[in-house]
């Protein structure tokens, strides 16, 4: 089962969950402002990728973040405790199949390989 999580009113989210649906591809989408993000979940991808990858150091929500805070993320245990407290703070959208990160963030070309998929002009 392919997963995509994210928040449905990102439009990185909306692109991604558009292409998958104009290629016919079937997936379960799981709105973290919603359904927040399960610990389990969280500690499978952070034993897949490193932290850096899934905490988006970019965003508003990290931005708001005081010093003291940021600087407090240094290993998964706390980047474990952010991203379920502060679910906005994972990179999305986050794709997943069978509990495999696919993919983190949206991008045609990327998208289009992992299903094999031609890239329309």
């Amino acid at each position: 089962m392919i997963k995509l999580y994210g928040i449905n009113n990102c439009n990185t989210v909306k692109k991604a969950r558009d292409w998958l649906t104009e290629h016919h591809i079937a997936f379960e989408f799981h709105d973290f402002k919603k359904s927040g993000l399960d610990a389990s979940v969280a500690e499978n991808w952070l034993s897949q990728r490193d932290q850096s990858e899934l905490i988006n150091r970019k965003g508003l929500t990290w931005r708001a973040l005081t010093d003291e805070q940021k600087q407090s993320i240094k290993d998964d245990t706390s980047a474990l405790t952010l991203m379920i407290d502060k679910t906005s703070v994972v990179k999305r959208p986050v794709l997943e199949q069978d509990g495999s990160i696919l993919q983190i963030g949206f991008d045609t070309p990327t998208y289009a390989n992992l299903f094999n998929k031609e890239i329309q002009s």
